[in-house]
């Protein structure tokens, strides 16, 4: 009933809000599965699965020689990788609770919170993936030597970034028309197994396939990671800025589009989704 009043400092409001992101990044890991072991399994076998997939449609086509000098399947990797990372980043801040969701209603819990614990939650479970698939093909099936990690693990969180930039602007048109948002969703991921140029080296592109797939950030980060993967592979057509001020810009939209839309909340946006 009588507590003694403290006034807040910024440090303290700074790790008490890192604090309530963590917390609600556990809560959004524990939300995909209950036993996270099982959880990072089930995404591991996903990747593993596209890994494959793409390995036997390459040697089927017989398109192995136009991909880079070096460990085929590590080229595969860099382009599922990447990919994944962005897409289920895409759809973790796509699915993150909203303005209108019942954890709203706990005072220090605000969207931004819930859009951050969605990204981080996404980026812990991908990478941790990456990682490990990456570690049991070094050590029990080939080592594999990787020309500059800190390069293309950047790229990675790129790819992440620009996910998280695009997810925010689905996610704040998502209350004013939920179908049709949920529809553009769906067609920008399918539309990325190919225009993500995970397939293909943009230095191998004519010019006139180029220009259909040179708008995509997705598309610039697969392409600069395999440089700093590959000692042999030097990226002419892409490069990182792009993605990085795309990313920038399309968040600053999305955090924009976000505020308005949360002016105008509506308990019944709940039942509309």
């Amino acid at each position: 009933m009588f507590r003694p009043e403290t006034k807040a400092t910024k440090l303290g409001t700074t790790f008490s809000l890192l604090e309530l992101i963590y917390h609600a990044t556990v809560r959004n890991l524990r939300k995909t599965h209950g036993n996270a072991l099982i959880g990072l399994l089930l995404n591991m076998v996903q990747t593993m699965m596209l890994v494959i997939s793409f390995y036997v449609m390459f040697s089927i086509l017989g398109m192995r020689s136009s991909s880079v000098r070096g460990d085929f399947l590590l080229y595969i990797m860099t382009g599922i990788f990447l990919y994944m990372t962005h897409t289920k980043t895409l759809g973790a801040v796509f699915g993150s609770e909203g303005p209108t969701s019942a954890m709203m209603k706990h005072a220090p819990m605000t969207t931004a919170v819930s859009i951050s614990a969605a990204a981080l939650s996404a980026l812990y479970i991908q990478v941790l993936s990456m990682v490990t698939v990456l570690y049991i093909y070094h050590a029990a099936f080939k080592p594999i030597e990787i020309y500059d990690w800190v390069g293309a693990f950047g790229m990675v969180l790129l790819a992440w970034f620009t996910g998280l930039a695009v997810g925010v602007v689905l996610l704040a048109a998502k209350p004013w028309a939920p179908e049709v948002v949920g529809v553009i969703q769906q067609v920008y991921t399918r539309a990325n197994m190919i225009a993500s140029g995970k397939m293909f080296l943009a230095n191998n592109l004519p010019h006139k396939m180029l220009i259909l797939f040179n708008w995509n950030p997705l598309f610039h980060t697969i392409d600069q990671a395999r440089g700093f993967t590959f000692i042999n592979y030097n990226p002419h057509f892409s490069n990182w800025e792009y993605p990085l001020y795309v990313g920038l810009a399309i968040l600053m939209i999305g955090l924009l589009g976000e505020f308005y839309t949360r002016q105008y909340a509506s308990i019944s946006w709940g039942a509309r989704r």
